[in-house]
């Protein structure tokens, strides 16, 4: 018996089938790579080309996540951009009514225009709610929530809810500037004794320093017979309190007096850090300390009141300061001609200056009758002072009540502290300064988020590894807000079409029209727009190099497991003619015998 490994030929016979075998296994893997133009379909079947495919397919896997989210983003950018294009094209419709209706011969639309204005007011909060797949684009991070309170809560307010809309807080603040007295000397003190004449501004410091017209100058064109006399005023000191200690977290708000008589807001966080950051105050050991601390980080500025949540129950106790007032003296008879001028200030930094001037006989507006003696010509200067007074505060400082008052209703948050600014009351209901509480008494127009400084950062997108896009938006950015806020006095005020209400509509117009269409240094609702098309610019061009970027990774995975169809064929056709061969040569070998091979 032969034991077969190692009979003679086995060897030749078994090295030729392993050939045959590795052939038959080249032959599928072709026809596979044939079938299906990739090289394997295991990346170990890559060799050394795995690491290039494994790299490149992570980055294509990176860049189709990027390109998700541009998709995404520029539906965002396109949907805000719209609608702030749509406020944008609101406030200039009424910043351009109120311009050609100026003219009482040109106003018989003015009646209209409360009408108009409310219309626009509704609109222009739909194009705040826009939203995309359920996520609102003007909430901040609060994409779930609608940004805004319907239209006519805002204006009219909640009376279920006990909650007063913009209408209430703009009487409100006109009553608190004009005083309850008829006819009205916008909180200022008109007095006349003899040949004196006396105009002063309030002995409360509180009331002198939030309410009426504010006596910047007094002039006289004729001294010897009109002396004129003005005692400047000084502002009042505020003593700041907590009821209790705040809180890390806490919101302060704080009202400042600026060098032009406007009022600000200075809204501060309380903070345990130990280096307390811009924006907020440090928490002392003691509510005491942190009100030291508090009026520190104000700077030195002139605080004319304070309101925060309770607690921590902030107060600004004013006190001290002086009222400043202004005397004019007949000193003699004037000669027709002669004037006096008074001007006023009001809260917003605007002025309006009375001017009285001296007259034979009884005339038009601003002027005062030279009487039979001194003694007269006093009374009817402190007459007419009084009419010029009245007329000051029914136009100007209405108008400036108005629209400090929307400001103050739409810079109105949520947040405990934050809430619109409210008029304090005496027992007889004389207006006395803000409430240092005014929470849960007013309508909160913004729902969203506010809890960003910078609200494109409440939504981002990424782009690519190294770069992130802010698409975020508020509804209560101060664009916006002004913007809306003038739109809203229009829809809170009536207008007569006669030239009678010619000075008062003026008064208006010039406020509203500088809210619709802020100038200076201020947000704009063009700026806006700009920041979205710069985020979309960057977006679109990062699509392009991404797309650029994925083709180059695609080739590059391509070369390393697409197979050359050209060359498969050729190495399927050359592999094909050996194993055809082997098989004849393997056949004939295996049917070779000595009497065939002689």
């Amino acid at each position: 018996m032969t034991i077969r490994p190692f009979a003679a030929g086995t060897y030749t016979r078994d090295l030729n089938t392993s050939r045959l075998l590795d052939m038959k296994g080249q032959l599928d893997g072709l026809s596979r790579q044939l079938a299906t133009g990739r090289i394997s379909e295991t990346y170990a079947g890559l060799g050394a080309g795995r690491t290039t495919s494994l790299d490149a397919r992570a980055q294509i896997s990176a860049l189709d996540g990027y390109a998700a989210g541009i998709t995404a983003a520029d539906t965002r950018l396109s949907l805000a951009t719209a609608s702030i294009a749509q406020v944008q094209k609101l406030a200039t419709a009424t910043w351009s009514e109120l311009d050609v209706n100026r003219s009482g011969s040109e106003g018989s639309a003015r009646a209209n225009l409360k009408t108009l204005a409310t219309n626009r007011f509704a609109t222009a909060l739909d194009a705040l709610s826009q939203n995309v797949s359920g996520s609102y684009l003007f909430s901040g991070r609060a994409t779930t929530t609608p940004p805004v309170e319907e239209a006519g809560i805002i204006l009219n307010g909640d009376e279920a809810a006990g909650l007063a809309g913009i209408g209430t807080l703009i009487r409100e603040r006109q009553a608190a500037d004009l005083g309850t007295g008829s006819p009205s000397t916008g909180r200022l003190a008109l007095t006349g004794s003899g040949t004196a004449i006396g105009l002063s501004e309030s002995l409360d410091p509180g009331v002198r320093a939030n309410f009426g017209f504010t006596i910047e100058a007094a002039t006289s064109t004729n001294p010897g017979a009109l002396a004129v006399t003005l005692a400047p005023g000084s502002p009042a000191a505020a003593s700041l309190a907590f009821a209790a200690q705040p809180r890390d977290g806490d919101r302060v708000r704080v009202t400042v007096e600026n060098p032009d008589g406007s009022q600000s807001f200075v809204d501060l966080t309380a903070s345990s850090d130990p280096k307390a950051a811009a924006g907020s105050f440090r928490i002392g050991a003691n509510a005491a300390e942190s009100a030291a601390n508090l009026a520190a980080a104000l700077g030195g500025a002139t605080v004319t009141g304070a309101q925060s949540g309770t607690p921590p129950g902030v107060s600004a106790a004013l006190s001290g300061g002086s009222a400043a007032s202004a005397a004019v003296t007949v000193a003699g008879q004037p000669v027709a001609g002669d004037s006096v001028r008074i001007t006023l200030g009001m809260r917003d930094g605007t002025t309006r200056t009375l001017t009285l001037t001296a007259a034979v006989k009884a005339g038009g507006a601003n002027s005062f009758v030279i009487g039979a003696d001194a003694a007269e010509t006093a009374r009817n200067l402190k007459a007419a002072l009084g009419t010029a007074l009245d007329a000051a505060a029914t136009t100007d400082l209405a108008a400036s009540s108005a629209t400090r008052a929307a400001d103050d209703f739409f810079a109105g948050s949520s947040t405990a502290g934050l809430s619109p600014r409210r008029v304090a009351t005496d027992a007889a209901g004389n207006a006395t300064g803000f409430a240092a509480d005014p929470g849960g008494r007013t309508v909160i127009w913004y729902k969203g988020d506010d809890t960003s400084t910078d609200p494109r950062t409440t939504t981002t997108v990424q782009i690519s590894a190294g770069q992130t896009v802010g698409i975020g938006a508020q509804a209560n950015e101060s664009a916006l807000r002004s913007a809306l806020a003038g739109i809203a006095v229009v829809a809170s005020v009536s207008f007569a079409g006669a030239t009678t209400d010619d000075s008062r509509f003026q008064a208006y117009a010039t406020r509203i029209q500088d809210q619709v269409k802020p100038s200076g240094t201020a947000q704009t609702l063009e700026g806006i727009a700009t920041e979205f098309g710069l985020a979309a610019s960057a977006v679109t061009t990062r699509k392009a190099d991404n797309a650029a970027t994925k083709s180059i990774l695609q080739n590059a995975v391509d070369g390393v497991e697409s197979a050359s169809m050209e060359e498969v064929a050729t190495k399927l056709m050359t592999l094909q003619t050996q194993l055809q061969a082997s098989y004849q040569t393997t056949s004939t070998l295996a049917k070779l015998t000595l009497a065939n091979y002689l």
